[in-house]
């Protein structure tokens, strides 16, 4: 999905009312969810301020960790495969499948398998590919792309899964079907493919330098069939998901539910170490790892490092206000809201992605609630300077931007203006409301205005300086 078009999609979103219907459960839902789980922790912000130590810890010392990891991995009887790219990731995989005879594949919900398209690819090498998770089982049937990281099909109505479910099964759609009647369908044909799968993949939300084991979680339990049952199993991960220690781990872990859902923990957080030892009763004959660069190496010990501290927890996404209006498929990435406002670039270049780091409005409620306090305003800020430096801004914004840099550098004249403009927002205002603006026809085609009520912001500032508060 390119990112070019963004504001078609945007345009489509705001005029999508069941996406917007979708989207207000979202604004009401999971956010809520985070602050009462919040609420609940009283030492969650010292917990936030480890978090962020430990991922800074491991970056600083990412190499180490990742040797460690893999001698760990080598250790317990698996293997672990570097990518450097989303190429080498999908060679490496059908490499592994063809080598077992594999045709049938269960996979886990995992965004990289996402970055890399890789369910497209095992299909043109006839391979078929299952999505285990209910959301991304929807999202595969459809034909679509996960609009949120951790709940994608939440811009799909259950009629709309009846629909799909009814087109894939052959029959006739039925009338007020039920949310369990749907998740008991998917659930049948979901267990035969768990136990015709050849390959399982899954994704790791983190990867443990000193046990060598990886860990995801998961809140249906299809990560551990997909992972458990077949006679391979492959972890596709990206090489900033390793984690110290498993003490390490446990902190992080707490941080990651209560971010994503306000869950104390997830219903399922699975460890797997290595394939099937002797004495275990069922598990993988094979336990392969593919840890996937991608352009992540380029930001280790530069301005966008701290973005390598994600884990992953959609957040930043859940209360961002732009997200709460669009939805993710408007940033025509993998990666949405604000985290992949500042990833997105990285991974397709600033020419492609450059719309995604502008659409933000800067409130830093994204900041705020991350659960390793990644400074996301400032990155993306980052990726608005490349853009003006590389002249990728039109005339006309270029233009704008110059003459506020002309003004602000005269204090006189720019107070004068801008007095001027409150006074003529007042004079155009209905209601206390700016309703239709010339020169800002992006905002007020969606949304009022709010007139200006008082004083500049100058003038109230002088005004406080001289102890006038009126």
């Amino acid at each position: 999905m390119a990112t070019e078009a963004f504001d078609s999609r945007v345009h489509d979103a705001l005029g999508n009312p069941s996406l917007q219907v979708a989207l207000g459960r979202l604004r009401t839902g999971l956010s809520f969810m985070r602050a009462a789980a919040v609420e609940r922790l009283p030492e969650f912000e010292a917990l936030r301020e480890e978090g962020r130590r430990i991922r800074d810890r491991t970056l600083e010392n990412l190499d180490f960790y990742l040797e460690r990891f893999e001698q760990q991995v080598v250790a317990s009887g698996g293997e672990v495969h570097w990518a450097r790219d989303a190429e080498d990731a999908r060679q490496i995989i059908l490499a592994i499948c063809r080598r077992r005879g594999a045709h049938r594949v269960t996979k886990g919900k995992s965004m990289v398998s996402e970055e890399i398209e890789l369910n497209a690819f095992l299909d043109a090498n006839r391979v078929q590919c299952v999505e285990t998770d209910l959301g991304e089982y929807i999202i595969q049937l459809k034909g679509d792309r996960p609009s949120h990281i951790i709940v994608p099909a939440i811009h799909v109505p259950k009629e709309e899964v009846e629909r799909v479910f009814a087109s894939h099964g052959n029959r006739e759609v039925r009338e007020d079907v039920s949310a369990q009647a749907l998740m008991s369908e998917a659930r049948q044909i979901l267990r035969q493919a768990f136990l015709d799968a050849d390959v399982g993949i899954t994704g790791a939300n983190f990867c443990i330098a000193e046990t060598g084991g990886t860990v995801i979680v998961t809140n249906e339990g299809n990560g551990d069939l997909t992972q458990g049952l077949p006679p391979v199993h492959i972890v596709l991960t990206s090489i900033e998901k390793v984690v110290p220690t498993l003490e390490d781990t446990s902190t992080l872990l707490r941080l990651l539910a209560r971010s994503a859902t306000g869950q104390e923990i997830t219903v399922y957080t699975t460890f797997s170490t290595g394939p099937r030892r002797e004495n275990d009763v069922d598990g993988p004959e094979e336990f392969h790892v593919v840890l996937l660069d991608n352009g992540r190496s380029e930001l280790m010990g530069a301005e966008l490092q701290d973005m390598l501290r994600c884990i992953r927890c959609s957040a930043c996404l859940n209360h961002c206000p732009v997200y709460a209006a669009i939805g993710g498929h408007a940033y025509g990435s993998v990666y949405s809201g604000p985290m992949g406002a500042v990833l997105t670039p990285q991974l397709q270049g600033i020419a492609r992605a450059r719309d995604l780091p502008n659409a933000s409005t800067f409130c830093g409620r994204c900041e705020s609630v991350c659960p390793v306090k990644i400074p996301l305003p400032r990155l993306m800020r980052h990726w608005r300077e490349r853009e003006f430096e590389q002249h990728l801004k039109g005339r006309a914004e270029r233009l704008g931007l110059g003459l506020w840099s002309w003004l602000a550098r005269r204090p006189r004249l720019y107070a004068y203006v801008a007095r001027v403009i409150v006074r003529g927002l007042r004079v155009l205002s209905r209601d206390g409301h700016v309703r239709h603006l010339p020169l800002a026809r992006g905002w007020t085609a969606w949304r009022d205005l709010p007139a200006p009520q008082g004083k500049t912001f100058m003038e109230a500032w002088n005004d406080r300086a001289r102890g006038d508060l009126r």
